[in-house]
């Protein structure tokens, strides 16, 4: 089961924080409606509302902002 932590919305991103109860696991779901790009990535627990405040310092590179774009 997943449950949404926190969420923000800012001129078309969409930033969720996701919590994985089953594995005790968080990750970032990040949709550019301006783009039309969806990315959803684990990220270290200890790290997480840095993450959800800077999405794209966190995203794995082979998913990076500006190569989905």
């Amino acid at each position: 089961m997943t449950e949404e932590l926190a969420h923000r919305e800012n001129d078309g991103l969409e930033v969720s924080l996701l919590w994985r109860r089953d594995d005790d696991s968080v990750a970032i779901d990040v949709h550019d409606a301006k783009c039309d790009v969806h990315l959803v990535f684990g990220v270290p627990r200890d790290r997480a509302l840095d993450a959800f405040n800077h999405p794209f310092l966190y995203a794995p590179a082979e998913e990076s902002y500006a190569e989905a774009a």
